[in-house]
């Protein structure tokens, strides 16, 4: 199976803030903006590995500011390291500013864990992932320390078997 590169995967989605997206403070509800990044990480699972892709877990996410009406949202995903079956996306949120200034801040970001299924629902193979930058070797080489930490949270893994988190207390 050839390799891809996480470009291979890029996905960009842009959003506008409208009042019914809003909570009563008249900033976006986190939920609205967890399935606006659940879409855009589907997205990109699918065109690395160009099969049917299903959300296996929510790993992280951070609300790190408010985004209020009437701003314009941009999330970009891509797949930051691909296992047998499962692939885990990035989804890096930003905002526009509202003054007209044309500034764009990140404001939020989360990590989701896709599985390439076949028409049975079955998980299959997806293409390794090379990364090219140096923060997508950055989060590749996290992924494994990601994914042993939630395989051991699970109880699918025991700790000793995690030899990248051992490695960090050696």
């Amino acid at each position: 199976m050839k390799s891809k590169t996480p470009s291979d995967s890029l996905t960009i989605m842009t959003e506008i803030v409208l009042p019914n997206d809003t909570n009563n403070l008249h900033n976006l509800f986190g939920g609205q903006l967890l399935s606006w990044m659940d879409r855009a990480a589907a997205i990109a699972a699918h065109r690395h590995c160009r099969r049917i892709v299903v959300t296996a877990s929510v790993n992280h996410v951070s609300f790190q500011q408010p985004i209020p009406v009437g701003s314009i949202v941009t999330l970009e995903a891509k797949v930051s390291r691909a296992f047998t079956s499962s692939m885990e996306i990035f989804v890096d949120v930003s905002m526009e500013d509202q003054k007209g200034t044309g500034n764009i801040e990140k404001c939020n970001e989360a990590i989701y864990t896709f599985v390439a299924v076949d028409q049975l629902g079955n998980p299959i193979a997806v293409p390794p992932l090379v990364p090219v930058t140096d923060l997508e070797s950055k989060r590749y080489d996290g992924a494994l320390r990601r994914r042993q930490l939630a395989l051991i949270l699970s109880g699918k893994m025991m700790p000793s078997e995690a030899t990248e988190l051992k490695a960090l207390f050696d």
